[in-house]
């Protein structure tokens, strides 16, 4: 099975099935894409569960979609599995921090000569990021 990156607080590669408009992973595989468990409680993360109600509709066949997760975690995604790529946002409290704060969370980005470069470098100049999509 091919791997997909997933974008949470972090980049991270797991095998994923690309299906219709979402990715898919096992059940066991949960954790490592998304750092969230499905327990019979529902999704958990260290001490925090979401309930789930309806577990079989976070399920197509015998693996769990990425799309129904970020939608019982409340979290917006982005999803294109032609690319096998997909991010989430943070969830409601982080992107209300986020706004409230005005801070931009810490990334590291690559410039037009491959040279690394991470936010904390820049602190206190003026930068201007461009971002575009092909899709």
């Amino acid at each position: 099975m091919p791997e997909a990156a997933i974008i949470t607080e972090e980049v991270r590669a797991v095998d994923a099935t690309a299906t219709g408009d979402t990715l898919l992973v096992a059940p066991g595989r949960l954790p490592d894409a998304l750092g969230w468990e499905l327990k019979p409680q529902g999704l958990c993360r260290a001490d925090a569960c979401f309930p789930v109600r309806e577990r079989d509709v976070l399920f197509v066949g015998d693996k769990v979609d990425l799309g129904a997760v970020a939608v019982a975690l409340g979290r917006p995604a982005v999803i294109d599995p032609a690319a096998r790529i997909a991010a989430f946002a943070l969830d409601g409290e982080g992107r209300r921090s986020a706004l409230e704060s005005l801070q931009a969370p810490a990334f590291e980005l690559d410039d037009l000569d491959g040279r690394r470069h991470n936010l904390e470098e820049w602190r206190g100049k003026k930068k201007l990021l461009v971002a575009f999509s092909s899709w």
